[in-house]
């Protein structure tokens, strides 16, 4: 696949580690506003099933609700139970990549090194996540993503902010994956309001 046929319109990916479930479901739909429509809760979260389930629930049509810190071929065989439709992970698991291609999942898959992104996708990620990026650098992406498949999409993951996103994308990223700067746990629903609408703001405003 390729950045044009992703799951999602909007290629940033809310990463919302720490969310609760009594709380769940108004940031999902702060960040659904803002025009979102890629959304991972952690696996380290608490009672992620709670929150993952409400969150497909009541905006399963409108965003790909996935989960991330996906270490486990259980924990993909709960998520399809809940109806998650995305895995993200922070490492390079094939059983786990597999299992939840099985289940008809999107996969992104976390790697760093060429070692890692090639057996990711030899084990059927769709997506890579360069995790840590902001310890990497757009450099290390750029040169990464000269010897992978042109086709696969790259996400930055880790720092990622409106202020370097252009960075990253003018290094090849097809998007990114969004975690402190974009929700931190127990912020109000109105910071995860505007801080979606500053990174969709700083998306849209890039040159095309």
């Amino acid at each position: 696949m390729d950045a044009t046929q992703l799951p999602f319109r909007l290629p940033l990916i809310a990463i919302l580690r720490g969310l609760r479930p009594d709380e769940a479901l108004a940031h999902v739909a702060a960040l659904v506003e803002a025009g979102f429509d890629a959304i991972e809760i952690p696996l380290n979260s608490p009672d992620w099933s709670s929150s993952i389930a409400a969150a497909v629930s009541a905006f399963g049509s409108r965003a790909v609700i996935g989960a991330g810190t996906v270490l486990q071929v259980r924990q993909v065989e709960a998520l399809q139970r809940i109806g998650a439709r995305m895995i993200v992970t922070p490492n390079t698991a094939p059983p786990v990549i597999a299992r939840a291609r099985a289940a008809g999942m999107w996969t992104c898959i976390g790697c760093m090194s060429a070692t890692e992104a090639f057996a990711a996708l030899d084990a059927g990620a769709q997506m890579l996540k360069i995790f840590p990026a902001s310890a990497l650098g757009p450099a290390y992406i750029r040169a990464l993503k000269a010897v992978l498949p042109p086709a696969v999409p790259v996400f930055a993951v880790g720092g990622i902010s409106t202020g370097n996103l252009p960075d990253y994308l003018a290094a090849g990223c097809a998007g990114a994956g969004l975690g402190g700067e974009l929700y931190r746990a127990g912020q109000d629903v109105q910071r995860t309001r505007e801080q979606a609408q500053a990174f969709v703001q700083a998306f849209r405003e890039l040159p095309r």
